[in-house]
């Protein structure tokens, strides 16, 4: 990327975890012409990686996305289980699972591979930017970049910016977005910052509502959907994220910000039910695998 801040992702790029999240982003980088390496934990969870990302690719190639075909997208991406293979890349996001500690060795490990000029981001869609900004050694050449699931559909992505993020890294990671051909809104670090504070807060009150036998979860969504013009309902929304994702960040953010944010009985017996979503059939909704 130049200094005139022209609308180009970096042309070598790092991700840390193929799974759904992690696939996505890569896919994102990987059409905006950037060649891409995804770093998993073991080989099956590498081949599951690669065939993620290149089934997305050829959904956009059936759709007939612009910038690149095919072959040429396939050829640019790389997966690999070691996180010296990262040591190029201009910039490198984060997409392991939200447990602190987790987030906090893995970014460590790949800053440990990376020349002093990269630069380095996490997926956290909840998680102090500010904390984990701390456990690192070059705390100005980090930010969070938060993807919505899921990534190829969504246009959005929050910039998170915490009190250690250089001005320099602020405006490229803004003008990344735009090249991959999403909108950023740029928000300073806080519990759960804009998007999943909202988000989080509205589902936590349809859980509820469930609960308290105020309606079927189709009447929620469907007052939501055609009331309010959400494009998704907040409980299938829930199901589509993953009920055990949105309970780790209900509980994170009731840690950070009052019981206001206290999960649901409910969310937490269907967890425990193994009723987590669309990923294993059956949630608020049931769906077809």
């Amino acid at each position: 990327m130049t200094e005139n801040h022209t609308l180009a992702v970096p042309a070598v790029v790092g991700v840390l975890g193929g799974g759904r999240m992690g696939a996505g982003i890569a896919h994102a980088f990987l059409l905006a012409g950037a060649r891409v390496t995804v770093v998993e934990r073991d080989e099956q969870a590498g081949h599951a990686a690669r065939e993620r990302i290149e089934r997305d690719l050829a959904r956009s190639a059936e759709r007939g996305a612009e910038n690149g075909d095919l072959s040429e997208w396939v050829a640019n991406l790389a997966v690999s289980l070691d996180h010296a293979d990262l040591a190029p890349c201009e910039l490198v996001v984060e997409a392991v699972p939200e447990v602190w500690d987790l987030k906090v060795s893995a970014l460590q490990e790949v800053e440990r591979h990376l020349g002093p000029t990269a630069w380095l981001a996490t997926n956290t869609s909840s998680l102090s930017v500010d904390g984990l900004a701390e456990q690192l050694r070059r705390p100005e050449r980090f930010c969070g970049l938060h993807f919505f699931n899921p990534v190829p559909a969504s246009q959005l992505v929050e910039v998170v910016i915490s009190r250690h993020t250089g001005e320099e890294l602020t405006r490229r990671s803004v003008d990344w977005v735009e090249a991959l051909g999403k909108t950023p809104v740029v928000v300073n670090d806080a519990p759960g910052f804009a998007s999943s504070r909202l988000g989080v807060a509205i589902a936590l009150e349809a859980i509820r509502m469930v609960e308290e036998g105020v309606a079927s979860p189709e009447d929620i969504d469907n007052a939501m959907v055609l009331g309010y013009r959400f494009p998704v309902g907040p409980l299938a929304l829930t199901d589509l994220v993953g009920l055990d994702v949105r309970l780790g960040i209900a509980e994170y953010l009731e840690s950070k910000l009052g019981p206001r944010f206290a999960p649901p009985q409910l969310m937490r017996d269907m967890v425990d039910r193994g009723e987590l979503g669309r990923k294993t059939g059956q949630g608020f909704f049931r769906y077809d695998q």
